[in-house]
């Protein structure tokens, strides 16, 4: 089973939050992370993943445009991702950057696109997805780690 870990990113910081993101993926067994960018993923990433996990920088409190496009170019794939697991994450420049919003943005995309929600589980922080300003530390990077477990438990639980 795969799980996508989509991602833009434009200084780093968020790739590097979804390598980690993509450590906790591949930590459950059976499941394996596939890790993209927003310019490297294809419509069948989309419909050959049992879940998405996508994440952004901070962008005026949403989503990056580059995103947001991904989004918009595969909702001819909206009926064909129902039921399948998605979450969040999110990168700022600043504490108070906005990074619940952005993430917020992400999660109502996958709600129209039919998608089982999951936020990070209460041993992270139990909260909207795994966020951080600036690089990823390393409780930041375990919580990331957890985010992608908890997805890949769920969608595992889901498609058997």
């Amino acid at each position: 089973m795969q799980i996508l870990v989509l991602y833009h990113s434009k200084g780093g910081n968020t790739k590097k939050l979804a390598q980690a993101v993509t450590k906790g993926v591949d930590s459950v067994d059976g499941v394996s992370a596939l890790l993209k960018s927003t310019r490297d993923v294809s419509k069948e990433d989309f419909l050959e993943s049992a879940g998405v996990i996508a994440g952004s920088p901070v962008y005026f409190g949403v989503m990056a445009a580059e995103l947001k496009q991904v989004f918009d170019d595969f909702v001819g794939t909206r009926k064909r991702m129902e039921g399948k697991v998605g979450a969040a994450f999110a990168t700022s420049g600043d504490l108070t950057g906005g990074k619940e919003t952005t993430m917020m943005s992400i999660i109502q995309c996958m709600l129209i696109y039919g998608m089982v929600i999951v936020g990070d589980p209460m041993s992270a922080t139990g909260h909207y997805g795994t966020a951080c300003a600036g690089a990823p530390d390393d409780v930041t990077a375990d919580n990331a780690a957890k985010l992608g477990a908890r997805v890949a438990e769920v969608a595992k639980r889901l498609n058997t």
